[in-house]
């Protein structure tokens, strides 16, 4: 396995971010990194390549599998180590704040009041309903706030992003990468499931791809139900999933809120005496994001700069989630038991009829 356990981290313990100031040692530390970020980039690439011809794959999809894949049947080699790390939370950082330029407000407000309440309470009740079922199958509740993000907003990256606010040193990897490999699993299923079924219930096109947008997880996976629906289905969908995107803002901050009111009921007691490190209340790479959406809003960005930022996002993220991939054990997901399975179908099936009434009563 490529992602060793154990491994020092990137960052002193309280800095918690890739970007920090330099400080001693920072340039061997970057050196150090430079083989593994180099071959999640290559793997980026060619997982772009691979799916250029095939547009119901995604890029993000193949590089997460093909992550797990290379960490199950290689032997470590821990000179990639360094840079896969930096990798799964840099990267991932910074193709979130690039993903702020595929979004403009005014696509948003031009869904209409229902479509937009439609989402948040896809998100709202998505998020709380999966808490709960979590609660409910006694599943850890770590993986379960994971799945509860991943599920209802924008799928993996959604995921990481919240693993980033909660817990910011990486100390606990095992619930990011169930989380995204239960992404993987349900969302790629709904990808040919969601199409069958506005077929089966007669939707017409807007409606189905209403629908798409407000319940498959991942953007890829969303645009690859989108075009299977057809019609006007892709656009409608797209739209509406990256108005779900758009809630990742108020979410992490509010997950950010939470961290650092238990960080000052329950301070580290290896802190001894000195105040709680607290997370910021907006992380860097979501104020990022809503920058970019504000640019795009409100300035004339040129079509070129539109598609040079959209393939650089894309590999960015598609790095990220081979590194990613790379933490995901096969025998830790399956000995975890049947139950985060179970949550991750309950939230799929959870979202999807919140949406599906939403969008019915909208339309």
């Amino acid at each position: 396995m490529l992602q060793a356990r154990g491994q020092a981290p990137l960052s002193t313990p309280t800095s918690g971010s890739a970007l920090r100031p330099a400080g001693p040692g920072r340039g061997s530390r970057l050196a150090a990194a430079l083989p593994g970020i180099a071959v999640c980039l290559a793997v980026a690439v060619a997982a772009q390549l691979l799916t250029t011809p095939l547009p119901l794959l995604s890029p993000l999809l193949l590089a997460i599998v093909a992550g797990i894949v290379t960490a199950n049947l290689l032997p470590p080699l821990p000179v990639l180590t360094p840079g896969i790390g930096m990798a799964a939370k840099l990267l991932l950082r910074l193709g979130i704040v690039l993903l702020g330029l595929q979004l403009a407000l005014g696509d948003v407000l031009a869904l209409g009041a229902g479509m937009i309440l439609v989402v948040v309470a896809v998100v709202g009740i998505g998020v709380g309903g999966t808490l709960l079922l979590g609660r409910l199958l006694r599943v850890d509740p770590r993986l379960t706030l994971l799945v509860a993000c991943g599920f209802s907003i924008c799928g993996a990256a959604a995921v990481a992003a919240a693993a980033d606010v909660t817990d910011p040193d990486g100390e606990h990897e095992t619930p990011t990468a169930t989380a995204v490999a239960l992404v993987v699993v349900c969302g790629t299923a709904m990808i040919l499931i969601l199409p069958a079924a506005v077929a089966l219930l007669g939707l017409g096109t807007a409606t189905g791809g209403l629908w798409a947008g407000a319940a498959i997880h991942e953007v890829a996976q969303v645009v690859a139900a989108g075009g299977l629906i057809g019609g006007g289905a892709l656009a409608l969908a797209v739209v509406v999933k990256l108005a779900r995107v758009l809630m990742l803002a108020p979410v992490m901050t509010a997950l950010a809120l939470r961290e650092r009111a238990r960080a000052r009921r329950t301070p580290d007691p290896e802190a001894g005496a000195t105040a709680p490190r607290l997370p910021p209340i907006v992380p860097w790479f979501v104020a990022g994001f809503l920058a970019l959406v504000l640019v795009r809003t409100g300035l004339p960005v040129p079509a070129a700069v539109l598609d040079d930022a959209h393939l650089l996002q894309t590999t960015l993220l598609a790095a990220a989630m081979f590194a990613l991939g790379c933490g995901v054990r096969v025998r830790e997901l399956l000995g975890v038991g049947v139950r985060p399975l179970l949550l991750a179908l309950c939230s799929t099936v959870l979202v999807a009829l919140v949406a599906l009434g939403g969008v019915l009563l909208a339309s």
